[in-house]
């Protein structure tokens, strides 16, 4: 008699299959692994990092280095879109995001609330814009008197520059209405004659620019030279334990930013996707002029992050004066920087 014809032998070896699959599906052994090492490495195979970012340019260097990392042997970096800054700060808050861009008062204002962040790179140079109405005269911020102008929050570095130049041209702070609107919101407000003029990275000035709605009264390299907006920021906890992350991170970002200063058109052709607008528009940015934006010298010095700390607290952003260098973490900062190797779709 066959041993495996009875019923209770086949049954028992059936459990047996049935227990070995189970086991084998719960170790998923074709994905790699994504140990960390004690040094933060990843052990065996890649390491995950979502990164935060908005659709501007000012946030450009976050998607080239989603792009880039697709490839990469050691972390994969994904790129979370976001619309707007509350929700970023509620989605670091709630821990569920340990690296993002943003405005640069901003992760003051949440270092002095007692969020453990770090600035540790910025996301650009310049890179904004002031936008009037095309039908309106207005040659200066003083010709603004009386008008509604929007700002995309308080605790943005435009709202801070702006209200630095009108104490340098003698403009009472009363004299212009201030409204916060979201970036995308701007250009048809304008175009609406809701609002009069307004300040913002781009591509949401040029937006107005091209549809003739609006024109530059200034580009915020004319205001303050090497005007900053947005900065990277990670939480201490991915500073502590994934360590090695955090450094290849800041060089891709860094090394994404030496390519896109370079390669401006391919750069604009790489992130429509990501930002979800049209190339010709980004294209204009990076273009119209080439030095409307940059993406080199982005490490943070102590005077001018000190400066704007400073600034926020004369604006009643900050409540106390912040000394920033327990807020700037400069290690992880490559002391090399070439640019990042990017394949672009389509090329043979």
């Amino acid at each position: 008699m066959n041993p495996m014809s009875s019923p209770f032998v086949r049954w028992g070896a059936g459990a047996v299959a049935l227990v070995a699959l189970l086991a084998v599906l719960r170790l998923q052994p074709w994905r790699p692994s994504t140990a960390a090492a004690p040094d933060g490495s990843a052990g065996g195979g890649r390491e995950t990092l979502a990164v935060g970012f908005l659709p501007v340019t000012c946030h450009l260097t976050c998607p080239v280095t989603d792009f880039a990392s697709k490839t990469s042997r050691s972390t994969r970096f994904e790129s979370q879109r976001f619309t707007d800054f509350p929700t970023v700060v509620e989605t670091v808050k709630s821990g569920r995001l340990d690296a993002t861009f943003m405005i640069a008062p901003l992760a003051m204002k949440l270092r002095e609330q007692g969020v453990k962040v770090r600035i540790v790179y910025l996301g650009h140079r310049d890179g904004s814009t002031v936008i009037v109405r095309k039908d309106l005269p207005a040659r200066s911020l003083k010709d603004l008197a009386g008008r509604v102008f929007a700002i995309p929050s308080k605790y943005s570095n435009q709202h801070l520059v702006i209200r630095k130049l009108m104490k340098d041209e003698g403009l009472d702070p009363a004299a212009i209405r201030f409204v916060e609107l979201p970036p995308p919101d701007m250009p048809g407000a304008l175009a609406s004659k809701a609002i009069d003029a307004y300040f913002i990275g781009e591509p949401h000035a040029a937006r107005a620019e091209l549809d003739g709605s609006g024109r530059v009264l200034y580009h915020a390299k004319d205001i303050w030279p090497h005007f900053i907006s947005c900065v990277l920021v990670v939480t201490d906890r991915l500073i502590a334990e994934r360590p090695a992350v955090v450094r290849d991170l800041v060089r891709g970002i860094a090394e994404s930013g030496e390519w896109a200063d370079t390669h401006r058109v391919d750069a604009a052709r790489l992130v429509a996707p990501f930002f979800r607008q049209d190339e010709a528009l980004i294209r204009y940015v990076l273009t119209q002029p080439p030095d409307r934006v940059s993406y080199r010298m982005l490490t943070p010095g102590d005077d001018e992050m000190q400066r704007i700390a400073d600034m926020g607290l004369d604006a009643g952003i900050l409540e106390r004066r912040l000394d920033v260098r327990g807020l700037v973490d400069r290690q992880f900062i490559p002391a090399d920087i070439a640019p990042a190797r990017i394949d672009m779709p389509g090329r043979r």
